[in-house]
């Protein structure tokens, strides 16, 4: 996998047979192209947690390129390492959250932007971006009293879906996991990951604080940021809220595990579970002692303890 290729991490669609040169100019300004930038890419490729520094917000950005280099050759699809990924031609193939990919008509108009110059928005006779506006202030996300999940997505999309997802660039997502959409996360992989109202006891918050290891990112550090992690526990306390205001149902008869410190009798890492007649015990650990459980979860979204032993 080239250097190239791990640049990008936006949403591609199917390749295409024809040679790009042979696309007909459908489009020659940027105001064309962007809002397809803007729904598939920007959710990775902004700001300054950018994969190599690419950012796809705005025309001069994404003329700039990454830090290998530029992702567009005006004039030239053939030779522009975004029209590769978008096809497919360079690996791992975009979106990491694909397929689906891209309509391959919308591939067609973008390969047919580069080869008329890749425009921004101004006339042919300019030859430069008009001065940027003042960026806008961020939208405080829990300004309406919840948080749902588009608001909690690109913090999935920049840090997770790179492995997590069906076009995992580990070539599948490790335990099944993928963390591509509301619906995969809810689902989880070999257990659930994710306990609506209890952040405390899912898999997701305890990798990305480090309770639980290896911490996520698995390329990190750097980790996640403070607000970023706060932002998910408030998702998760919530009810893990589509974009309705629905909250997610509890999966009742998942599987969890939870390996950490026994903080308390019934609690590992702060998250509490139920001991049963049944649960099996051995070398039960003691409080402040390293733990390890493994349970399911009932109707109520407890955790029921199935084996509690030391590590």
């Amino acid at each position: 996998m080239n250097s190239e290729a791990m640049a990008m991490r936006f949403n591609p669609a199917v390749f295409l047979v024809l040679p790009f040169l042979a696309l007909p100019a459908a489009a020659e300004s940027w105001d064309k192209v962007n809002p397809v930038f803007q729904e598939h890419c920007v959710m990775c490729h902004s700001g300054d947690g950018a994969p190599l520094g690419l950012q796809l917000d705005s025309h001069a950005n994404a003329l700039k390129g990454s830090e290998n280099g530029p992702v567009i050759f005006p004039g030239d699809p053939d030779k522009s390492p975004l029209m590769h990924r978008l096809t497919g031609k360079a690996e791992p193939r975009m979106p990491l959250t694909g397929p689906p990919y891209l309509d391959d008509a919308v591939i067609a108009m973008i390969g047919a932007w580069i080869k008329a110059g890749a425009k921004g928005v101004e006339s042919a006779a300019q030859t430069a971006d008009p001065a940027p506006a003042p960026p806008a202030p961020p939208a405080d996300p829990r300004a309406d009293g919840r948080v749902t999940y588009s608001e909690v997505a690109p913090i999935f999309g920049k840090h997770c879906v790179e492995c997590h997802s069906a076009n995992s660039k580990l070539g599948a997502p490790p335990e099944g996991l993928k963390l591509s959409s509301r619906e995969d996360i809810l689902r989880g992989g070999d257990r659930i990951v994710l306990l609506p109202g209890n952040a405390q006891a899912s898999e997701i918050i305890r990798r990305v604080e480090g309770l639980a290891q290896p911490r996520m990112p698995l390329d990190g550090p750097p980790w996640l940021s403070a607000d970023e992690v706060s932002l998910l526990r408030d998702w998760i306390n919530g009810g893990a809220m589509d974009d309705q205001g629905n909250p997610a149902p509890v999966p009742a008869g998942g599987n969890v595990r939870l390996r950490g410190v026994l903080t308390a009798e019934n609690e590992i890492d702060g998250a509490h579970f139920e001991m049963t007649a049944a649960t099996r015990r051995k070398d039960l650990p003691v409080v402040g002692g390293a733990a390890e459980l493994r349970g399911r979860i009932d109707s109520n979204g407890n955790i029921i303890a199935e084996r509690l032993r030391s590590r």
